[in-house]
C-alpha cells in the first residue's frame, strides 16, 4: 500500500522495530519495548497529517493502550485491523523472507491482540484473499477517509 498514491511512503518498520535482535530471537516484546517505539511512529504520523502528506504503518499495535498512544499524537489515525485463520497466517509468515519475526511468535501475538474499539477509527479486514486483493479491499476501506488513492 505504502507504494500506491498519494502516501510518500511509510514509516521504516525494520529498521525502526523496537527490538528486532529479540523478535528474531524469538522473544516476544513487552510494552516497556514497544513504548518508545510507538511514540516514535505516532510522531511519524503527526509530522505527516500536518504536512497533508499522509503516510502508511505496518506495525502490532495489538492493543488498545498501543493504539491509544498513537492517537495521543495523531487523533485522526485510522487503524486497519487484519483478522485471519491463525493457520492461514502462520502459512504466509512461513514463506516470508527479510522480515525479523518468526513464526514462533504468531501465537503471541494473537494473545495480546485486543480487537479495535468503538473510540477507534478504522476498520477489519479479513487476510484470506491474495496480498494483491487485500490492498485493493483496503483502499476501497480508506478512500472514504483519504480520497481517491489512485
Amino acid at each position: 500500500m505504502s507504494a500506491r498514491p498519494p502516501w510518500p511512503g511509510s514509516w521504516p518498520t525494520a529498521s525502526a522495530s523496537p527490538s528486532p535482535r529479540r523478535t528474531t530471537a524469538g522473544v516476544p516484546l513487552d510494552d516497556r519495548d514497544r513504548e518508545p517505539w510507538l511514540r516514535a511512529i505516532g510522531a511519524w504520523l503527526k509530522e505527516r497529517t500536518e504536512d497533508g502528506t499522509g503516510g502508511v504503518v505496518t506495525c502490532s499495535a495489538l492493543k488498545h493502550g498501543y493504539r491509544d498512544i498513537l492517537r495521543a499524537a495523531d487523533p485522526d489515525a485510522w487503524f486497519l485491523h487484519l483478522s485471519g485463520r491463525t493457520e492461514l497466517v502462520e502459512d504466509r509468515l512461513s514463506h516470508r523472507s527479510g522480515h525479523f519475526m518468526p513464526p514462533s511468535l504468531l501465537g503471541s501475538q494473537y494473545a495480546a491482540l485486543e480487537p479495535l474499539g468503538p473510540d477507534e477509527r478504522g476498520a477489519v479486514l479479513d487476510v484470506g484473499p491474495s496480498p494483491e486483493e487485500l490492498v485493493e479491499k483496503a483502499v476501497a476501506l480508506l478512500r472514504p477517509v483519504n480520497g481517491d488513492l489512485a
